[in-house]
């Protein structure tokens, strides 16, 4: 039996890593909540590795936030996102566990990256001002990986992400992402009778989206490749894997799958006054690819499982 411990089991992907690994009948999954262990006090998450048998650990545990979040509060989201991964990963090495996945971000990317995003573009441009603190401590995770694998022979792999979505995102009204806010502005346009709903931005920039059970699947892809392979396809300082489907669409074609899906049948309005943001963002997969793995879900699928959730837990959201 290996006991696996998942850092994060509550949050998007951190679930969908725990539903997947639970399917194995050889694996005993590890979790902890917040109140259980604050994972950015050194002295109580060195003590729950010496306490706890751990064979591999995924790393999914992070502060996580939108664009005012990240503007507002940008020392927290470097130092909690320090503290929890130099904490998980020195504990986890100083308990002579040899295999640990970490989980990023697409935002590790220069604001100005060549598309699609290559993992070589990292660290050759100044990232986008807005989450660049978080962006820094991602940075930094990764390089904690491939040091503590160059000084002490350890296997610890990163994984970029690009947008995800799926069951247990984030449907606030104010706060959430891209697709779960129009999952929901939808639905309620639906429920309310409305006639027209009007997005943001010209709906010309192009997006990439992946489902977040897609990337569960990646991350333990990678984490079981074995050893030779992994680094046949990656560099001791350039280790990282980008995970994502390699095709994007405009965000106009997103918001009309989205209302197909939900069932809206009025009009669509873009106000072009409101910004677009970057015109592209795109990830390179060749590396992911050339290991093996591809996405399984397309858009259209993934967001009537999205939406499919959202309907089942609403109740939690209406207050939100």
């Amino acid at each position: 039996m290996k006991n696996i411990f998942v850092a994060g089991h509550r949050g998007m992907v951190g679930s969908a890593i725990v539903r997947q690994l639970s399917q194995d009948s050889n694996v005993n999954v590890l979790t902890r909540s917040r109140v259980e262990l604050d994972l950015s006090n050194q002295q109580a998450v060195t003590e729950f590795f010496d306490a706890n048998r751990i064979d591999e650990v995924y790393l999914a545990a992070a502060k996580v936030g939108g664009i005012i979040a990240n503007s507002t509060y940008p020392a927290d989201f470097i130092y909690e996102n320090l503290m929890i991964q130099c904490n998980i990963i020195h504990s986890a090495h100083l308990s002579g566990i040899q295999k640990l996945l970490f989980l990023g971000s697409s935002c590790i990317y220069p604001k100005l990256a060549a598309q699609p995003m290559a993992e070589d573009a990292l660290l050759t441009g100044v990232l986008e001002p807005t989450n660049e603190p978080y962006a820094v401590a991602k940075i930094a995770g990764i390089k904690l990986c491939e040091s503590y694998n160059r000084q002490h022979g350890r296997d610890y792999r990163s994984v970029m992400p690009t947008n995800l979505y799926g069951p247990h995102d984030n449907f606030h009204s104010e706060n959430s992402h891209v697709i779960p806010a129009l999952v929901r502005r939808f639905h309620e346009a639906k429920e309310n009778g409305d006639t027209q709903v009007v997005a943001w931005g010209s709906g010309k920039p192009m997006r990439e989206f992946l489902h977040v059970d897609d990337m569960a699947a990646a991350s333990i892809y990678v984490m079981n490749l074995a050893n030779d392979i992994y680094q046949a396809n990656t560099e001791p300082m350039l280790s990282h894997i980008n995970v994502g489907t390699g095709v994007d669409c405009t965000i106009q074609e997103l918001v009309e799958t989205v209302a197909r899906v939900v069932g809206f049948k009025g009009d669509v309005v873009f106000d072009a006054s409101k910004p677009d943001g970057a015109p592209r963002k795109l990830m390179n997969v060749s590396r992911l690819k050339s290991l093996g793995w591809e996405y399984t879900y397309s858009l259209e699928r993934g967001l009537a499982s999205a939406y499919e959730w959202f309907l089942t837990n609403q109740d939690t959201f209406r207050k939100a």
